[in-house]
C-alpha cells in the first residue's frame, strides 16, 4: 500500500486532500474535511488534534449519528460480511471473526443490552492501546464494565474510542509508527512480570518482586547507554548519562518503581522509561548533552509497607528519617531489617544527598492519574503546580442511644453530624477552581441497626494549588467542624497526620516543557496535579516541573485499568528530548 504525506495533506487542494482522508471516521468523512480547513497541520498529532476539535465543536447530534454509523463488534454486519475494509481488518486483528458459539452469543446478549440502555452501539478501539489489538477477554470485560456507565459519560467514552480507532487508521495511512512509543510501552509490560501478588500488580518496599524491579531497571540502564549504573542505599536505581565536558552541572529526572497495591503499571514507571529511552537514542547517536542526565528509579514512594512515603526522594534532599528504620511491616519486619537482608548499606544513607548548587532542576514525566486530559482529549499537560494538602483523622462522639424511643429533637447523633460536615466540604471545595476535599473514612464504630451512632470516626483529606488556599479551605471546615458539633451538642477530636507544602513548577523548566509541546502541535494546556509526586520532595532543595501524559478509562490510576497508548508515550518522549536538546548548561 502507498503512503501519504502530511506535506500532501496541507498542500494539496481541499477537495484533493480530503479524498487522501476518506475512511478515517466510519461514513464520516465530513470530520476530516471541515478539519482541513485548520490547515497546514505541523505534525499528525496537530491533524488528530483537529479533528477532535470539528467532532467537538459539531454538538451532540453529530456526534450521536457518528456513534451510530459504526457497526456493532461481532455483530449482524462482521457475519454478513458488509463491514467496511477498515472494521474488517480491526475486528479481525482482535480475533473477533474467530469466536467461539458462547463467545459470540455472550457479545450478541451484551450489544442488546447496551444498545437498550444507550440508543447507540458500544464503541471500543479494539487494535487497544498499543495498536497491536486487544484480546477476546479484554474486551468481554469492557464490554461488561462499561454497560454501568452513566449515558453521557459512555456517549464521550465512544467517541474518545473513535478518535483512537481513527489516530491508529492515520497512522497505517502514513506509514507512521511511534517506534519508541510501542518499545516504552512494552518496558512496562516487562516490569509488569514482577509483583508481591499473584494475581495484581503489587511492588512494595524491598520485597522479593520489588528487588527484581530494581535488577531489571539496572540491567535495562545499562544496555540504553549509561555511564554510570548503581544500586544506592535505600534502593534507588541511579544513571548518569554524562555532559560532552567534565565538571558540568546535572538535570536530574525519573519517578518511582514501587506501586500501590493492585495498582496500574504506568505510575512512576513512565517517568523512568522514557528518560531511558532518550538516553538510548542520545548513546546511539554518539551526541552528548552540554549538562549529565541523572535518570533516578525511586525505590519508595508510594507508603505501602511502611509508613514512611517518598523514602527514596527523601534520601536524596537529606529527609531520611533515622526513626523510619524502626518501622514494621504487617509481619512485623523492621525496615532496618529488611534493607539489611536486601543487601543496603544503612550507614551510607546520609551520603546520598544531593548538593543541590550541582544540579539544574528536576524534571518528571508522569501519567496524569485524573480525568482532566482524557475528558478534552488532550495527550499532554503541563503541570503549573502540585498541590499542597493536610490530613487528619478524627472521631465526634455524642451518645449511643434506642433507635425507636429516642426522639429526633433529642439525638446526639455522631454520624450525621460526620454526614454533614462530609457535604459541607464537598460545598466549600466546589467554591473555587483546584481545591478538593475529601471523606475517605467514615466508620461508627460497634454500629447496629437499632442504635443512634454515639460515635464516628473519619479522615479529611484538604489539598489546593496554594499553602494560603489550602489553609483557608482548612481554616473553614475546621470552624464547621466546631460549628456542628456545638450546635448537635457533641464534641470532637482531631489529629493532625500529614502536612505538604504546595510546590509551584520553575518559570524556566516550565516553559522548556511548553516549548517542547509546543514543537509537536498538540495543545499547550496547563493543569495542577492533585496527587503528590517525587517532584515535590526535590522541590525542597532544587527548581521542578512536570509533565503529565494522559491516561485512558477515565485517568483512573492506582487501580490496574491505568492505561495510556504507544502513541501518547511517543509524544511523551519526543517533548523529552526536545527538553534535552534546547536546554543549555
Amino acid at each position: 500500500m502507498s503512503h501519504i504525506t502530511l506535506n500532501q495533506i496541507n498542500t494539496l487542494p481541499h477537495a484533493e486532500a480530503a479524498a487522501l482522508l476518506t475512511g478515517l471516521y466510519e461514513h464520516s468523512d465530513w470530520i476530516a474535511a471541515q478539519a482541513l480547513d485548520m490547515r497546514p497541520f505541523a505534525s499528525a498529532a496537530a491533524l488528530k488534534h483537529a479533528m477532535v476539535k470539528v467532532l467537538n465543536d459539531a454538538g451532540r447530534e453529530p456526534q450521536v449519528a457518528l456513534v451510530r454509523a459504526h457497526p456493532e463488534l461481532a455483530g449482524k454486519a462482521m457475519v454478513s460480511k458488509s463491514l467496511t475494509a477498515e472494521s474488517t481488518n480491526e475486528q479481525t486483528k482482535a480475533g473477533l471473526t474467530n469466536c467461539t458459539p458462547e463467545e459470540f452469543a455472550h457479545i450478541q446478549q451484551l450489544n442488546a443490552s447496551y444498545n437498550d440502555k444507550f440508543g447507540f452501539p458500544f464503541i471500543l478501539a479494539v487494535r487497544g492501546p498499543r495498536g497491536s489489538g486487544l484480546n477476546k477477554q479484554q474486551i468481554i470485560s469492557t464490554f461488561e464494565r462499561r454497560l454501568h456507565n452513566h449515558p453521557d459519560y459512555e456517549l464521550a467514552e465512544c467517541l474518545r474510542n473513535i478518535h483512537r480507532i481513527v489516530e491508529i487508521r492515520l497512522n497505517d495511512k502514513l506509514g507512521y509508527e511511534p517506534a519508541l512509543g510501542h518499545e516504552v510501552w512494552d518496558w512496562h509490560e516487562w516490569l509488569a512480570q514482577f509483583s508481591d501478588a499473584p494475581d495484581a500488580l503489587t511492588v512494595t518496599y524491598l520485597t522479593d518482586a520489588h528487588l527484581k524491579c530494581a535488577r531489571t531497571i539496572e540491567l535495562g540502564m545499562k544496555a540504553c547507554g549509561f555511564d554510570d549504573v548503581r544500586i544506592d542505599a535505600v534502593g534507588n536505581v541511579v544513571g548518569v548519562y554524562k555532559a560532552a565536558t567534565q565538571g558540568a552541572k546535572t538535570l536530574m529526572t525519573g519517578s518511582h518503581y514501587d506501586t500501590v497495591r493492585n495498582g496500574g503499571k504506568y505510575d512512576g514507571r513512565l517517568g523512568i522509561f522514557v528518560p531511558m529511552a532518550c538516553v538510548r537514542e542520545l548513546a546511539r547517536a554518539g551526541q552528548r548533552l552540554p549538562f549529565n542526565l541523572e535518570v533516578v528509579a525511586f525505590a519508595e514512594e508510594e507508603g505501602q509497607r511502611y509508613k514512611a512515603t517518598f523514602l527514596g526522594s527523601g534520601a536524596l534532599v537529606g529527609d531520611f528519617k533515622q526513626e523510619w528504620l524502626d518501622q514494621q511491616d504487617a509481619d512485623g519486619v523492621t525496615m532496618r531489617q529488611a534493607m539489611k537482608q536486601a543487601g543496603l548499606k544503612i550507614e551510607d544513607i546520609p551520603q546520598l544527598t544531593r548538593n543541590a548548587a550541582d544540579y539544574l532542576g528536576f524534571v518528571e514525566v508522569h501519567i496524569e492519574q485524573g480525568p482532566v486530559l482524557n475528558e478534552l482529549d488532550i495527550p499532554l499537560g503541563i503541570v503549573t503546580s502540585i498541590n499542597g494538602s493536610v490530613r487528619f483523622v478524627g472521631e465526634v462522639v455524642g451518645m449511643a442511644s434506642h433507635a425507636g424511643t429516642t426522639p429526633m429533637d433529642r439525638r446526639r447523633d455522631a454520624a450525621t453530624a460526620v454526614s454533614e460536615l462530609a457535604l459541607y466540604v464537598e460545598m466549600r471545595a466546589a467554591q473555587e477552581p483546584n481545591l478538593v476535599g475529601t471523606i475517605g473514612m467514615l466508620t461508627v464504630p460497634n454500629g447496629s441497626i437499632n442504635v443512634v451512632p454515639g460515635r464516628c470516626q473519619f479522615s479529611l483529606d484538604l489539598r489546593a494549588t496554594t499553602n494560603e488556599l489550602r489553609d483557608s479551605l482548612m481554616h473553614d471546615v475546621l470552624a464547621e467542624l466546631k460549628a456542628i458539633c456545638e450546635r448537635r451538642g457533641l464534641h470532637f477530636t482531631l489529629e493532625e497526620t500529614m502536612r505538604a507544602s504546595a510546590a509551584p513548577s520553575d518559570a524556566k523548566l516550565q516553559a522548556a516543557w511548553e516549548h517542547a509541546v509546543q514543537s509537536l502541535g498538540v495543545p499547550v494546556f496547563h493543569l495542577p496535579s492533585g496527587a503528590g509526586h517525587d517532584a515535590m520532595k526535590l522541590h525542597e532543595v532544587m527548581p521542578q516541573a512536570m509533565l503529565f501524559v494522559r491516561g485512558q478509562n477515565a485517568g483512573i490510576s492506582h487501580n490496574p485499568l491505568e492505561s495510556t497508548t504507544s502513541d501518547d508515550m511517543q509524544l511523551a518522549i519526543d517533548a523529552f528530548m526536545h527538553l534535552l536538546q534546547n536546554t543549555h548548561a
